[in-house]
C-alpha cells in the first residue's frame, strides 16, 4: 500500500536527489540526451525548487509501508500563451512523477496524480497537463489510463 504525504525536508531531499538520478537513467535506455552526471540532480532539484516557489507549487511524496519514500511528484502553475482560450490558460503541470522500480505497477502513480489533480482543484486550476518521452510507453499509458489524452507532439531533427 502506498501513502501520499507531503515532503518532509530536509530529510527527504536524499530521496529526491536519487529519484532525479533514476528517472535520468532510465530516460536514458531510450533517450541518450540525458546527463548522467554527479552533479545534474541538484542542479534539477534546484530548479525545481525555485519553480515551486516562483510559480506556486507542491511536492508528493509516496511512502511505502516500511515509512521509506518510493517516489515523488511535483506540480505547479503554468500560464499558456495567449492564444489558448482563457478558461484554459492557467493550469497546472505536473513537472515530475517518479516511482522506484519496486514500487511500480501498484498504484502509486496514479495516486500521486491524484494528489497533483486534488491540488489544482484546491487552487481553482480546471487543466492538468504532463508531458511524456515518446519512447516512454509504460508511463504514457499510465497517464493515457489515469484520464490523460494526448495534446500537442514536440519533433525534432539533429542537424549534422
Amino acid at each position: 500500500m502506498t501513502t501520499i504525504r507531503p515532503p518532509r525536508l530536509p530529510d527527504d531531499k536524499p530521496a529526491f536527489l536519487a529519484f532525479i538520478d533514476g528517472l535520468q537513467a532510465f530516460e536514458h535506455g531510450f533517450e541518450p540526451d540525458r546527463r548522467l552526471d554527479a552533479t545534474v540532480a541538484a542542479e534539477h532539484f534546484a530548479r525545481l525548487e525555485h519553480e515551486i516557489a516562483e510559480k506556486g507549487g507542491a511536492i508528493f511524496v509516496a511512502e511505502g509501508p516500511d515509512g521509506a519514500a518510493v517516489g515523488w511528484a511535483v506540480v505547479h502553475e503554468n500560464l499558456r500563451p495567449g492564444f489558448v482560450v482563457a478558461a484554459e490558460r492557467r493550469v497546472a503541470y505536473i513537472a515530475e512523477l517518479y516511482l522506484v522500480e519496486a514500487a511500480r505497477g501498484r498504484g502509486g502513480g496514479r495516486a500521486l496524480i491524484a494528489a497533483c489533480e486534488d491540488w489544482a482543484r484546491a487552487r481553482g486550476i480546471g487543466v492538468v497537463m504532463i508531458g511524456v518521452l515518446a519512447g516512454n510507453r509504460a508511463a504514457h499509458a499510465v497517464y493515457a489510463g489515469a484520464g490523460y489524452a494526448d495534446y500537442a507532439l514536440e519533433l525534432r531533427k539533429k542537424l549534422s
